[in-house]
């Protein structure tokens, strides 16, 4: 039988040339919420999109290649999530990165 908890999924939509210090935003990302024993984090590389600029990014196009999306997916309780934010605001202010946020519900399933 599956047992689901209720969580969320926190979504962070960021460049992927957007660093600080040398490191890419969603490496970083990926990195604190492993340090903080999130459940789990993905990246995603998005091959097409366009943003508050509706400034268009695809891999076919190989001048604007090298900044294209990427989507950081993050799991875990609502407790958990509210803890991270502070970290991801303070991250996204010091790397003056533009970055899109969301989140939902989810029911995540557990063994």
């Amino acid at each position: 039988m599956m047992n689901f908890i209720e969580s969320e999924l926190l979504r962070v939509f960021v460049g992927e040339k957007e660093k600080l210090h040398h490191r890419p935003i969603y490496e970083l990302l990926v990195s604190e919420a492993l340090e903080r024993g999130l459940a789990g984090a993905t990246v995603i590389r998005g091959i097409l999109s366009f943003g508050l600029r509706h400034k268009v990014h695809t891999a076919k196009i190989l001048e604007l290649a090298g900044d294209l999306p990427m989507v950081v997916e993050i799991v875990d309780t609502t407790e958990k999530i509210e803890e991270f934010l502070p970290f991801l605001e303070a991250l996204l202010r010091e790397a003056g990165a533009e970055a899109m946020v969301t989140r939902e519900n989810v029911r995540q399933w557990t063994t």
